[in-house]
């Protein structure tokens, strides 16, 4: 059954009156540096344990949202590698046409994000020189073949990490620490709307609090049975 919000809120209460007030300030601290002006999308990974480790990064740097196209992979998550950070995030999955890459960027760019595809022998823009004015998806591929070439025909931006020795590229768990690092600290310098909406912490909120009440689909059904 899908809650209204009004639902919704009183749900919500009545869980939060379920956890402990650490647990609750813990909440609304981390939903406080929370996002979703930036976004990952990671293309076809095929190891787990730079998968999760992607995933831990990105929960760490207060990102919301993970984009999964899973074209030739299956995502596969590594739990000792993750840390339980999948818990705390939303994780949207692509895979159920043949070109999931396509789906995912038609649905970032109708959400107004620009797509940024990033490309360690790119000729194109630097990271230390890309602005934070406007929301943004990053693209990462995999270290083997990298980002494919819809994703390439279809990026608003190319940019990459400046690379100074003989290997090629970084890690793509460090590329995307890298990459998290410098654009949060941009992010809440230069643009002031990068925070959640109220109805967005509302909604996390009751996610967070679903994944720790452990009897909270009977509060849910007890409350809302006719």
């Amino acid at each position: 059954m899908e809650l209204s919000s009004q639902q919704k809120q009183l749900l919500l209460q009545t869980l939060l009156n379920m956890i402990s007030d650490q647990k609750l300030k813990l909440f609304d601290r981390v939903l406080d540096n929370r996002t979703r002006y930036l976004t990952l999308v990671l293309e076809d990974l095929y190891q787990p344990h730079n998968s999760s480790a992607v995933i831990r990064t990105a929960e760490c740097f207060g990102i919301q949202d993970i984009h999964i196209v899973e074209n030739s992979n299956a995502f596969q998550v590594n739990p000792e590698v993750a840390m339980g950070s999948t818990r705390w995030l939303d994780i949207y999955h692509y895979n159920q046409n043949e070109n999931n890459s396509l789906d995912a960027i038609r649905k970032l760019k109708s959400l107004g994000y620009r797509i940024v595809a990033t490309m360690p022998h790119s000729n194109q823009e630097e990271l230390s020189n890309l602005d934070m004015n406007q929301k943004t998806a990053l693209f990462f591929g995999t270290e083997r073949k990298g980002l494919s070439k819809t994703v390439q025909e279809n990026a608003d931006l190319f940019v990459r990490i400046p690379m100074l020795g003989f290997t090629e590229s970084f890690n793509i768990s460090v590329s995307v620490a890298l990459f998290l690092q410098q654009l949060t600290n941009k992010m809440r310098q230069e643009n002031s709307n990068w925070q959640l909406s109220e109805q967005e912490r509302m909604e996390i909120k009751l996610a967070w609090a679903k994944s720790v009440v452990k009897l909270s689909g009977s509060v849910e059904k007890k409350l809302f049975s006719k």
